[in-house]
This record gives structure tokens, C-alpha cells and sequence, in this order.
């Protein structure tokens, strides 16, 4: 009886301890597009038979949201923009994961969006009118439009006769679908992904404008948590493809796989954020209000 017991308490105290870790949290913005809930639990499910640990997404609705729970220890790993990755800070405080790839690479691009039957056909057509921002920390939806405007030796508020914030790649996409504004910038994995689950709204819009490639919004994590756990997500995400299940969900997302690349990826937004700041000082700091 004794050694029944003890057996049974060899066994159980391990799983127990394990049940009382603390979660891996890891935060999603607006940069992943899910169509319901039920995707998020998979995905998690997934990352807990890989890595041993429960996992929990925490989402928000803003970059600078997911940045701040980032610095303050909130969450352990996010999915963020390249804009608030490459930004420079006080105390260094976040490092690279790893990469998504898209369509054979770790990039994507910037889309200038108008209504289809707009006449507007260049991004000069614009002046005067209205445009929508996705986030003021998004590469994508603010930095390089931002920085097509600074070249032109104008500011937002000269060259627009109004802006505003949707928050969201999406929603900019519908406000232009709408014509709630004239014209948006996107990323262009969003829009791409909008035209194949809802393409009664990307076919309402048309691109006037694609940027130059870069990096893709990376996977970061928060410099000071266990290094094991760090070589653990790491290597869950960037070998999905190769089992079933991990494939079915990179599937969901339009995704190839994610990648172990160097930050240098991420030096075209490094130097549109040179050319923004350059034009206008007041960049230097991102203004989120």
C-alpha cells in the first residue's frame, strides 16, 4: 500500500508542478488577421504540445498597446509591426524571433488603396483629399505614406485635407470600401488575405501604389525570460510546416512557414523611418494620441 502510494505520488507531482508554471503569453495586434476565436485556440493548443507550457494570446487593438505590455513584462513574445521593432529605446528591452514568410520570403509591401471607382490614379492625386491611417506604429499604414509626403516636402496636414486612425488594417480597407475616406494605406498580406475570405470588399478598392519590399512584421521577445523557453517557441514556429497540423494552420494564416533571419531585413524601414524624421522632428517620437 505504502509503495502504491509512493509510486502514485512520483507520478502525479510532476504533472502538477507542471500545471502551476505560468503561462506563456504572447501578444497579437492587428498584423494577424483571424476570422474567428476558434483559430486562436488551435493555434495555442498547438504551441502547448510543442513547447510543454500553456499558452495564451493576449490581442489588442493597437501596436503601441501590445508594445507597452511588452515593456512592462506583461507578455513574454508578440507579433508586431517593423515600425515599433526597429524604434529606438531607452533601455533595449526586445529581440528578434523569428520571421513569417510570405509567399517564398520573409517580406511584404505598403498598398496606397483608393475606391475602384475613384479617378485618382497616382498617390499626387491625393492632395486635398481624405486618407486613412492604419496605426501610428504601423510601417505599412503610416511610416511609408508618411514618408512619400516628406519627400514632397509636405506634411500630412498640408498635403490631406483630413486623416484619421482606423486601428486596423481591415477596417482601412473598408473605410475605403465605403468611402469613408478616399484613399488608405494597408498592408499588403491583409489585403491580400481580405481578397480571398471577403472579396466583395478588396474588389471595391484598387491599388494606385505598392512600396518597395520590407521585412515582414516579425515575432519578438522580451529580453530577461528563460532561454529555454525562448529556443522552445522558436523552433515550434519555424518547424510548423513539417508536421500536419502545423501545416493546416500556416494554411489558415497564408503563411509558408516562419524563418530564423537577421535583423538587417528590416533596414528599408530603418531608412524611411531616417526620412520621415529628417522632414519633420516631431517623428522622432511616434504620437499615439
Amino acid at each position: 500500500m505504502r509503495l502504491t502510494f509512493l509510486i502514485l505520488l512520483f507520478w502525479i507531482t510532476p504533472i502538477y508542478a507542471a500545471n502551476t508554471e505560468s503561462p506563456i503569453r504572447f501578444g497579437l495586434t492587428a498584423v494577424v488577421p483571424t476570422e474567428n476565436l476558434r483559430f486562436l485556440d488551435q493555434w495555442s493548443q498547438y504551441l502547448e504540445q510543442k513547447t510543454g507550457r500553456k499558452v495564451e494570446f493576449v490581442q489588442r487593438k493597437s501596436y503601441r498597446e501590445v508594445m507597452d505590455l511588452l515593456d512592462t513584462g506583461v507578455i513574454e513574445f508578440a507579433w508586431i509591426c517593423g515600425y515599433p521593432y526597429i524604434q529606438a529605446r531607452e533601455t533595449e528591452s526586445l529581440q528578434l524571433l523569428t520571421v513569417p514568410i510570405y509567399r517564398g520570403a520573409p517580406r511584404y509591401h505598403s498598398y496606397i488603396i483608393v475606391h475602384h471607382s475613384s479617378p485618382y490614379k497616382r498617390f499626387s492625386d491625393l492632395r486635398g483629399k481624405s486618407f486613412a491611417f492604419s496605426d501610428p506604429d504601423s510601417n505599412s499604414g503610416f511610416l511609408y505614406p508618411l514618408a512619400l509626403i516628406a519627400k514632397k516636402g509636405e506634411k500630412p496636414e498640408t498635403f490631406f485635407r483630413q486623416t484619421f486612425f482606423t486601428f486596423n488594417h481591415a477596417e482601412t480597407v473598408q473605410a475605403v470600401s465605403e468611402q469613408v475616406a478616399d484613399a488608405g494605406a494597408v498592408d499588403s498580406y491583409i489585403w491580400e488575405y481580405i481578397a480571398v475570405f471577403k472579396p466583395d470588399i478588396t474588389e471595391k478598392t484598387r491599388i494606385i501604389k505598392k512600396s518597395p519590399s520590407f521585412g515582414f512584421p516579425p515575432v519578438v521577445y522580451r529580453l530577461g525570460i528563460d532561454t529555454d523557453i525562448v529556443k522552445q517557441m522558436k523552433h515550434t514556429l519555424e518547424n510548423m510546416h513539417q508536421d500536419l497540423t502545423g501545416q493546416e494552420l500556416l494554411d489558415r494564416l497564408k503563411l509558408d512557414g516562419f524563418g530564423d533571419y537577421s535583423d538587417s531585413l528590416f533596414n528599408e524601414i530603418r531608412a524611411l523611418e531616417n526620412t520621415v524624421q529628417s522632414a519633420d522632428p516631431r517623428y522622432s517620437v511616434v504620437q499615439t494620441d
